[in-house]
């Protein structure tokens, strides 16, 4: 497996060090002046956050006052460098940017498949910008020791600190004995060898009990302890703690997804698939196993196989891909593919902003779905052109759901000429009106209920130029919509069922929403 790290430096704007460590040999420890002499001097620090002078390759980010520098001589998982110190979404500033990277890395193919998986999870940072403190992975950790601060003051008031963090030579190992002999031992540090270790500030905390030095200006609480972390350090369960107590044992389940079509003038379906996410929050006391049934295809078709009888599921679906949150038991949904896991309290990589006082996150679980996709909505446009100053939009769109369910916030987006002077609507649902700033009709209807069909029409006034007329593009029809306990995948929750020591009753609540994406329709 190729390292993610031989040597780590942490520098401030002059290009001073600040501190180091080397995780290998094969780099000397004068690496960082080739990158403060080819980089830091000749102002390169923007366009490329992966560079190679001569054997060695450089990845270096900034934070706040402070430029992370990761140096490797033989092949390395440059994605896997960049996430020890980064996690977040990536956002690429200008283009020809991946071109200059993989101009300058040919050669090193490892290097390109690398960099292709970060495109996808890290941010790409300038010269003159800092990542944001919730992005952060291994910086996060040093800021729950500082109190919240990272920047040069805060290295430099916990140089110790950051040592016995960053040294794998000072590691601690915990070992559980039964009858002086050893059943389980894990190492506790953040990297060994140039491969990333642990980075649980909440686990971390209970054997390194030194505090940093915090920033008079950090209003960041003092981090909890977290009890009986044996368990979290030596078992899969190192997201969720003991001795959780709620009066009322509750799950929340919201099913939300993103329909995404293109439709030509003539009817026919272009591109359609829906992209969704299952979040769930959980008030649930003691630690309990959850198990989540769906009907996917596959997962009936396994369950039906382990009762040696068929399942009656009713309409079954077929997921493309499906991502999971870590606390999922993977080896169990291999084997018997049913989502089983022990859901997590406090926050992780993919929580939603709460209130503190909720003490509840979110788990995601994201799928992607192409095929027998239900359309909410059908649109049906006719547009005439009567000659250069005269046109004449007729737009019906039918609710295809069920006429019990209804639709809230529908906007349709009706393009038009930029050269339109006047219009009159006539509409038998919502309102209308010409909106010159996006040359489009947009038509509002704020409940649109299930099985109907309102239209519009329109006539639209042109004005009439002496230059060379140039003919309209004719922009697709856009949709904007959600329609709650609806999904256009056709996925259903079969069950959720909760089990714990204690034997309490739980309230299971599930909802669905199905939103807009890019729904369009040409013209």
């Amino acid at each position: 497996m190729p390292v993610a790290a031989s040597a780590i430096y942490f520098l401030n704007l002059r290009g001073d060090v600040l501190i180091n460590r080397l995780y290998r040999d094969d780099v000397g420890g004068n690496m960082v002046d080739a990158f403060r002499t080819h980089i830091m001097q000749t102002k390169e620090l923007g366009t490329c956050p992966v560079r190679q002078i001569g054997g060695c390759s450089f990845f270096y980010m900034r934070i706040s006052n402070v430029y992370i520098v990761i140096v490797v001589s033989s092949n390395a998982n440059v994605a896997c460098a960049f996430k020890f110190v980064v996690e977040g979404d990536l956002k690429v500033y200008g283009g020809g940017m991946i071109e200059k990277f993989m101009s300058s890395i040919i050669g090193q193919p490892y290097f390109s498949l690398c960099f292709a998986l970060l495109v996808i999870h890290l941010p790409w940072l300038k010269d003159n910008q800092s990542i944001d403190d919730d992005l952060v992975c291994a910086v996060a950790l040093f800021k729950s020791y500082f109190g919240g601060a990272f920047d040069e003051d805060a290295i430099r008031n916990n140089f110790v600190l950051i040592y016995e963090l960053l040294d794998d030579g000072a590691s601690l190992c915990l070992c559980i004995c039964h009858c002086n002999n050893v059943i389980a031992q894990s190492v506790l540090e953040i990297m060994d060898f140039g491969y990333p270790q642990n980075l649980s500030p909440e686990i971390l905390k209970l054997y390194i009990t030194q505090e940093g030095v915090r920033s008079p200006f950090s209003s960041k609480p003092t981090d909890r302890p977290v009890p009986n972390a044996t368990l979290q350090v030596t078992g899969a369960v190192g997201w969720r703690r003991e001795g959780l107590v709620y009066k009322k044992n509750e799950v929340f389940l919201d099913i939300v997804e993103s329909v995404n079509l293109l439709m030509s003038s003539k009817g026919s379906v272009l591109r359609c698939d829906v992209t969704g996410k299952i979040l769930m929050k959980c008030f649930l006391s003691g630690m309990p196993d959850l198990k989540l049934g769906l009907n996917d295809k596959i997962g009936l078709e396994k369950e039906s196989q382990l009762k040696s009888r068929p399942t009656k599921s009713g309409k079954t679906i077929e997921l493309d891909d499906v991502t999971f949150h870590q606390c999922v038991n993977l080896t169990r949904f291999n084997s018997e593919k049913t989502v089983s896991f022990v859901p997590p309290d406090g926050e992780f990589e993919l929580m939603k902003p709460i209130r503190r006082e909720q003490k509840a996150v979110s788990v995601e679980l994201r799928y992607r779905i192409t095929e027998g996709v239900n359309l909410p909505f059908k649109v049906l446009p006719t547009i005439k052109e009567l000659g250069r100053t005269r046109m004449e939009v007729n737009v019906k769109v039918k609710s295809v759901f069920g006429a019990k369910m209804f639709a809230l916030g529908v906007v349709v987006k009706i393009p038009v000429p930029k050269q339109t002077a006047k219009t009159s609507f006539t509409v038998t649902s919502g309102r209308a009106k010409y909106n010159a700033s996006i040359d489009c009709l947009v038509w509002k209807i704020r409940k649109f209920p299930g099985q109907t069909e309102p239209t519009l029409s329109a006539e639209v006034e042109l004005i009439s130029t002496m230059a060379e007329k140039k003919s309209w593009t004719r922009p697709p029809i856009q949709m904007e919509f959600q329609v709650p306990m609806f999904t256009a995948s056709g996925l259903r929750v079969r069950f959720l069922k909760v089990w714990e020591k204690s034997g309490y009753n739980t309230v299971e609540w599930v909802r669905y929403i199905t939103k807009a994406g890019s729904y369009e329709v040409r013209i």
